[in-house]
């Protein structure tokens, strides 16, 4: 049995072994036990903290050919591909011929007899994969802090290294205009890894040919993310994969300056390429093949779905950890209020928008009827103040709470000059990503108090019809050229506006601030200045993951009483409510159910949310006796 350094070393090695083993007996399914092999060692206790990840280790620090992980997003897939996945190579000195496994490779050994009948083509498919897209600061560093792999600038790959680390090299412009950005990402993650002079070792790392970076582009979602793309090469299953999932890849990392070569080789011959002999173009082999350098290949051994991204909520799913889901069911109630008391003071005294915001934030599209998403629960907190950059402030502190978010700022510019949707490039075969392209459960955050007057033009006017789509619908429909694709997506969207938002939404709630516009700006530096302590925060991070996470029914008991409050409401005034409201008060039964951590609906629960919803009508209502039409 290999060693735990052997494998997470030397896994190709395992694979290789397994491989002669089987020679002599043909049907012994080598390649699922190999693949069993390595699942069953990650799931031994903590094995997983062992391997290193591409997320926190800059990549000339990893060993080329040893086993790390990726927690990514799936950006685009590319088109099968064909490789050797049994060769037979000729010794030349004492032309001994020997079968080789040419599987989780990129790069053969030499001596292949290509003749050889005993040569076995076989196929793989490759995604294109980025970092989680807004995932938070708060998240990176503590995936960082509980790795247990140890590493070390890696010898054999320094010298032909053609970069330095995707987060040292913020000069490097691999994506005009919007890689500029300051990065305000974790630090090193060496400091994690005991490595004490890996900080001074990184920036002193060679750095021949980065100008070759500056005509690459990531294609990361959103602007000013850090961190590396990978090619992922994918063996069996590929099917079971979606574009936008996201997983935690475990495989064979490939750095092979011999791959850059070829890319180099294909791109300087490119114009004598006989049109036969590649149906690739030039501009498709740049995109398909980038140097291993910037854009590591990974062979994938075994990948995870990532049902969250919060690194405090246990690898195993709730139902498999009874433990941990009932001591978090029990505090859910005391964490709820603590948070409470805690959005009432950044909504500046208002209760009430408070316990919406709880609300919003552990929403979740748990299923479709046909075409209507069930659960979202879109937030559009009107009233705004527009002073001290509060809004700006207000996702700052959502940010620390949730895993993953992005901050959309509503301005004119923003909507006429973005790219929201993905759309495909035909001449390079790929998926031009967008900032919609983002993970299930995260938080985009809409701040529609910077938009001011002025013309939409074609784009501005595409790009808000998505914003309304995606909130509407849960979807969004990339742009391939010809027609339209619909991407089903589940994101947490929340409008910061002044007055009623341009913007569909589930939920309006206008905010009644009990602070004076003088002492905004003293009131909020208050909140920073004092921000809840560690615990208090990971209680909060905590309590939103598996909030969200918790399943939920009604009885057909609570169903009755349901129908029949709402034929009484009915019946008083049949104007009073209509079928749209009685699905809002449905909606924020559940999560006021979930927001205490009970999983079925009960009668005190139906009351309260009912109650709830009369006090934000009210309030709506007297808001628009105050200012007329404008809500």
């Amino acid at each position: 049995m290999p060693s735990t350094q052997d494998w997470i070393n030397c896994p190709l090695a395992v694979v290789e072994g397994m491989f002669a083993a089987s020679q002599n007996n043909p049907d012994s399914g080598w390649e699922a036990k190999a693949v069993e092999f390595f699942q069953n060692q990650l799931k031994e206790k903590d094995a997983h903290t062992l391997v290193p990840s591409l997320n926190d280790v800059p990549l000339h620090y990893l060993k080329p050919n040893s086993l790390v992980k990726f927690r990514c997003l799936i950006q685009d897939m590319f088109d099968p591909e064909f490789y050797m996945g049994v060769y037979e190579t000729v010794d030349p000195s004492t032309k001994a011929k020997m079968l080789r496994c040419g599987k989780y490779k990129d790069v053969t050994e030499c001596g292949v007899d290509f003749n050889s009948k005993n040569t076995v083509t076989a196929e793989r498919q490759t995604f294109y994969c980025v970092p989680i897209p807004g995932e938070n600061t708060w998240v990176k560093e503590r995936y960082a802090g509980a790795s247990q792999a140890r590493v070390v600038p890696s010898t054999s790959y320094a010298p032909s290294r053609q970069k330095r680390s995707y987060e040292e090299d913020d000069d490097m412009d691999t994506q005009p205009q919007k890689q500029r950005e300051p990065h305000t990402g974790p630090h090193s993650p060496s400091e994690h890894h005991g490595n004490g002079d890996c900080k001074r070792q990184e920036t002193q790392a060679p750095s021949s040919q980065t100008a070759s970076a500056s005509h690459l582009d990531l294609n990361f979602p959103l602007p000013g993310e850090k961190g590396p793309s990978c090619l992922v090469k994918v063996y069996k299953d590929w099917d079971s994969f979606k574009l936008n999932d996201t997983l935690e890849v475990y495989g064979i990392l490939s750095v092979s300056p011999a791959l850059s070569a070829l890319a180099d080789e294909k791109d300087a011959s490119s114009p004598l390429l006989d049109p036969t002999e590649s149906m690739e173009t030039a501009e498709e082999q740049r995109v398909h093949s980038p140097p291993a350098s910037l854009v590591p290949r990974l062979h994938m051994l075994y990948a995870k779905p990532l049902p969250h991204n919060n690194p405090l909520l246990p690898p195993a799913t709730l139902e498999d950890n009874s433990a941990f889901l009932s001591s978090t069911l029990s505090e859910m109630a005391s964490v709820r209020e603590e948070m409470l008391s805690y959005f009432t003071h950044v909504l500046l005294g208002d209760a009430l928008a408070a316990e919406y915001l709880i609300l919003h934030l552990i929403s979740n599209v748990y299923s479709r009827r046909d075409v209507l998403p069930l659960g979202k629960f879109t937030l559009n907190l009107s009233g705004l103040p527009t002073v001290a950059s509060y809004a700006e402030r207000f996702y700052q502190i959502i940010q620390e709470l949730v895993p993953s978010s992005h901050y959309l700022a509503m301005s004119l510019q923003n909507m006429n000059q973005m790219r929201l949707v993905p759309k495909k490039d035909y001449v390079a075969n790929r998926l031009v990503s967008g900032a919609l392209q983002l993970a299930r459960n995260t938080s985009l955050f809409v701040d529609e108090t910077q938009l001011e007057q002025g013309q939409l033009d074609t784009t501005g006017v595409r790009n808000v019809t998505a914003l309304g789509n995606l909130i509407s619908w849960q979807k969004v429909d990339y742009d391939f050229n010809y027609h339209q694709m619909e991407f089903p997506c589940n994101i947490n969207v929340l409008i910061a506006s002044e007055g009623r938002s341009l913007l569909p939404s589930d939920c309006q709630i206008h905010l009644q601030p009990q602070v004076a516009p003088s002492h905004l700006e003293e009131y909020l530096s208050s909140i920073h200045m004092h921000p809840q302590a560690s615990s208090q925060l990971n209680k909060f991070r905590i309590y939103l993951s598996v909030a969200r996470l918790l399943d939920y029914s009604i009885s057909d008991e609570v169903t009755k009483a349901v129908e029949d409050d709402f034929v009484d409401m009915r019946k008083d005034d049949p104007q009073s409510i209509s079928a749209e409201d009685l699905h809002r008060m449905l909606v924020v039964a559940r999560l006021l159910s979930l927001s205490l951590g009970q999983t079925s609906l009960s009668r005190d629960c139906w009351l309260r949310a009912k109650h709830t919803e009369v006090l934000r009508r009210s309030r709506m209502e007297q808001h628009k006796c105050v200012n007329g039409n404008e809500q």
